[in-house]
C-alpha cells in the first residue's frame, strides 16, 4: 500500500466533512467507488476509511455503508483541545507588529479562563486550510483570525461557512473576506493616504508607492494612495506604483527600486511604503546609491512599528493600533462565545470596528519649499 495514496484518501474525505461539504448523516461514496475514484486498493480504502471511523469523524452501518458522523453539530465532552480554548490565527506568529497583536487579544482572553492556541498560515491558503480543519475538528469555542491573501479570491470558503453552521463564532482582523460579511477589527487602510498627502504639502511631485496587492490592507492604501494624488490635482505617473505579492515582497520592490534609481534621469523626490518592513529593505537600496533619507528621497512608512525607531533615520509612519486592535477582537469574540449569538444575527455589541489612522511624523520627510531652499520638518 502506498502512504500517499491513503493519505490521499483520508485527507478528500476529511476535508469535505469539515469544509461542510458532506453534511452529517450523509451517506459517502462505497468502497468500489473510492477504489475506482482514486485508483487504490480495497485495503488502502478501508485503512483510511477505519482512521475517519475511529476519529469520529465518519461511521459505519453493518449492511448499509460509511456515513457521516454528525459529532460536529453537537456538543461534545470537555477535553483538552475544547475547554474554552480560542484560536488566534494570524499571517505570522513572530515578527513585525504581530507579537504585540496577540498579546492585546491573549491578556484578555487569559483574564477571562480562556486557553489561547496560536497558528500562523505564513500567508498560505493551504496552511490556512489545515488550520481551520483544526478549529473545526477540534470544536474551537471561537476564533480570531486573519484572513491569508484577502484581496484575492479564497478556496476555504466553505471552512467559514461551516464555522458558521457549526456556531463557532469567528472575528476577523486587519482585513477579512469581504464575500462572507465577517464582523471585523480593521484599520482604516485607505485614509492611509495620510502618507501621500504629507509629501504633497512638504511639496513633493515626484512620489512613488510601492503596495503589496495579494491583501486587502494593500489595495486601501493604494487607493489612498491614487485618491490623495486626486485630491490635490497631482498627476501620477502610471510608472510610480509598483506592486507585488506576498512571494515577492523580498525580490521586487528592491530590484524595482534599484533599477528607478541607478536608471531614471528624474529620480523620485518621495516615497510611500506598504510598511515599515517593506521601508526598511528600501533604505538600504537608497544608501546603496549613496543617496540620503530625507535629504536625497523622503521615505513614509505604515504601521509605526518598532522598526520605525530602531533605523539611524527615525521613520516617518502611520499608526496602526496593534495591542488595542487585539484587545477589542479579544473583547468581541468573548461577546459572541459568552452570549451565544448567531453570526448572522449582529447587535450593537458585534459590530465590526474600524480604528482611523494617524500619521507620526519624524525625520525621513523633507519639506521641499523650493529648489534652492530646502529644510527639514
Amino acid at each position: 500500500m502506498s502512504e500517499t495514496k491513503y493519505s490521499m484518501v483520508k485527507n478528500w474525505i476529511k476535508s469535505r466533512v469539515l469544509d461542510g461539504t458532506f453534511e452529517p448523516n450523509q451517506k459517502i461514496s462505497s468502497e468500489s467507488e473510492l477504489m475506482k475514484q482514486f485508483n487504490v486498493s480495497r485495503h488502502t480504502v478501508r485503512l483510511a476509511l477505519g482512521d475517519l471511523v475511529n476519529e469520529g469523524l465518519l461511521y459505519k452501518e453493518q449492511g448499509s455503508g460509511t456515513f457521516v458522523s454528525d459529532r460536529l453539530s453537537k456538543p461534545q465532552p470537555i477535553t483538552q483541545f475544547n475547554k474554552k480554548n480560542i484560536a488566534i490565527v494570524v499571517t505570522y506568529i513572530s515578527d513585525y507588529i504581530f507579537p504585540s497583536i496577540i498579546r492585546g487579544a491573549e491578556r484578555v482572553l487569559s483574564k477571562e479562563g480562556y486557553q489561547v492556541s496560536l497558528f500562523s498560515t505564513n500567508n498560505d491558503h493551504d496552511n490556512e486550510k489545515r488550520i481551520l480543519e483544526t478549529i473545526i475538528e477540534q470544536q474551537f469555542d471561537g476564533a480570531i483570525i486573519e484572513p491569508t491573501k484577502s484581496a484575492i479570491a479564497n478556496p476555504n470558503i466553505n471552512y467559514y461557512l461551516n464555522l458558521e453552521a457549526l456556531n463557532i463564532p469567528y472575528v476577523m482582523i486587519n482585513a477579512y473576506y469581504d464575500e462572507l460579511e465577517p464582523i471585523s477589527v480593521t484599520v482604516n487602510d485607505e485614509k492611509g493616504g495620510l502618507q501621500t498627502e504629507h509629501l504633497i504639502k512638504s511639496g513633493h511631485k515626484n512620489i512613488l508607492g510601492f503596495f503589496k496587492t495579494d491583501d486587502m490592507q494593500g489595495m486601501k492604501r493604494m487607493k489612498g494612495f491614487i485618491k490623495a494624488h486626486r485630491e490635490y490635482n497631482l498627476p501620477i505617473n502610471p510608472k510610480n506604483i509598483i506592486t507585488y505579492t506576498t512571494s515577492e515582497k523580498n525580490t521586487k520592490p528592491v530590484e524595482h527600486l534599484n533599477d528607478i534609481l541607478t536608471s531614471s534621469s528624474d529620480r523620485p523626490t518621495g516615497i510611500i511604503c506598504y510598511n515599515d518592513e517593506l521601508a526598511m529593505k528600501l533604505l538600504d537600496v537608497i544608501r546603496q546609491n549613496n543617496l540620503q533619507v530625507p535629504y536625497d528621497i523622503s521615505i513614509v512608512g505604515f504601521d509605526n512599528s518598532f522598526l520605525s525607531e530602531v533605523s539611524e533615520v527615525k521613520l516617518t509612519s502611520i499608526e496602526h493600533p496593534k495591542t488595542d486592535l487585539g484587545i477589542m477582537a479579544a473583547k468581541m469574540i468573548l461577546n459572541l462565545v459568552q452570549n451565544g449569538r448567531n453570526l448572522k444575527q449582529k447587535d450593537e455589541n458585534s459590530e465590526s470596528y474600524v480604528f482611523e489612522p494617524e500619521l507620526i511624523v519624524r525625520y525621513s520627510t523633507k519639506k521641499i519649499v523650493s529648489d534652492k531652499d530646502e529644510k527639514i520638518v
